[in-house]
């Protein structure tokens, strides 16, 4: 039989008036009731089903899906309280009990709990314990790797910050002076590890690598581009001035305008840090966009279409930026949606990330139209 209290694939075996028989590779099988079962099931189909005990603590299947599977967490609701302990909502027709013996406190109707699920070893029915501390160990062996995105549950808070449950099976720290968003206690995030200690404890970040800091930079840049150029703050500035007005800690700060300093998108003054250009080529009232860049004629160009350059006072410009200056689209909401569409070739390729980095040397294609991307100055724009 397969194990009770997790996902199995099942093919139909038979067909009676109570549902399907599933192959278990033991006599009889398992049934799925025809409430849970998909429409059109035939012999021979296979499905995706839940293994459990019904009330006469008999194995059958649902399709249905349960807020936790048998060894996970899950932060469920008490649905009722009997003699025998409380019983919890996890998604199911059958509620999941929590024996008054597993329950850390005694728990009250209509509040949610942070519990774990495992087979009773006497009867083998899924069952549910509050008393997390008894089923994580802090110095449990695990191979967790600096950079690893991993899915944390939000368990308890302390001094220090929050503590979290690493895929249902290890204890971490998310420290307070690095979350910058509200959390709650069972809450379900993605995380990531920031650091395995050499005591077998785990340090835990939110911010993911290059990915977090490509999102602080523009951050930093829409900021500068809504307050006229220029932030009265920089890397010496206060770590609480920092956090209220970005959302960002002050550490993540310094690495964004670092690098939107090496790419000369920014100066580092002394009251602050001002905007060097434009981050997407403006352009202007009198003049239609479409006429700023000289066109000519491809080279090789099966289809017959000419090819426009278009020239960048810096780069990289983000793609739906330049579909909105050049005209080409009515505003950036139409540009993003038209991008997300797949109607944007990047490089003869269909491109459906609105904030693509287009440097010098790309080709855009949308419609009729086909833009070489070139970079040099706004002089130079006009002068061709």
């Amino acid at each position: 039989m397969p194990e009770i209290g997790e996902f199995h694939t099942l093919s139909v075996t038979q067909i009676t008036e109570d549902g399907f028989i599933l192959d278990t590779e033991e006599p009889g099988g398992v049934l799925l009731p025809t409430k849970n079962a998909p429409e059109n099931l035939q012999v021979g189909d296979s499905v995706e089903v839940f293994l459990y005990l019904d009330t006469d603590d008999k194995p059958v299947t649902t399709t249905e899906k349960p807020k936790a599977c048998v060894g996970e967490f899950a932060y469920l609701k008490v649905a009722a309280n009997t003699v025998v302990g409380a019983f919890l909502d996890w998604g199911l027709e059958k509620d999941v009990l929590v024996p008054f013996a597993e329950q850390h406190r005694p728990m009250q109707e209509g509040h949610s709990y942070l519990v774990y699920l495992y087979l009773d070893k006497i009867q083998g029915r899924i069952t549910a314990t509050s008393k997390i501390d008894k089923v994580l160990d802090d110095y449990k062996p695990h191979t967790f790797k600096a950079g690893q995105p991993v899915n944390l549950i939000i368990a308890n808070s302390t001094d220090l910050g929050y503590k979290a449950i690493i895929n249902h099976s290890h204890w971490g720290v998310l420290y307070k002076d690095e979350v910058f968003q509200k959390l709650s206690f069972g809450q379900s995030i993605k995380g990531y590890i920031k650091h395995a200690r050499p005591d077998g404890k785990i340090d835990l970040t939110l911010q993911a690598g290059q990915e977090t800091r490509d999102k602080n930079a523009e951050l930093i840049k829409e900021f500068l581009n809504t307050h006229e150029g220029f932030a009265p703050f920089h890397d010496k500035s206060d770590p609480q001035l920092i956090v209220k007005v970005l959302g960002m800690s002050k550490g993540a700060f310094k690495k964004a305008i670092g690098n939107l300093y090496r790419q000369r998108i920014i100066s580092i003054e002394d009251d602050g840090i001002r905007l060097l250009q434009e981050t997407a080529p403006a352009p202007t009232k009198k003049e239609p966009v479409k006429e700023k860049a000289t066109q000519q004629p491809e080279v090789n160009n099966s289809s017959g279409t000419d090819q426009r350059i278009v020239v960048l006072n810096q780069e990289p410009v983000e793609l739906y930026k330049i579909l909105k200056f050049e005209g080409l689209v009515g505003s950036g909401g139409e540009a993003r949606k038209c991008i997300a569409d797949g109607m944007v070739l990047l490089n003869g390729v269909v491109e459906t990330q609105k904030r693509k980095k287009i440097v010098s040397g790309d080709l855009i294609e949308f419609g009729d139209e086909k833009l070489s991307i070139q970079l040099g100055s706004m002089e130079q724009q006009h002068d061709q």
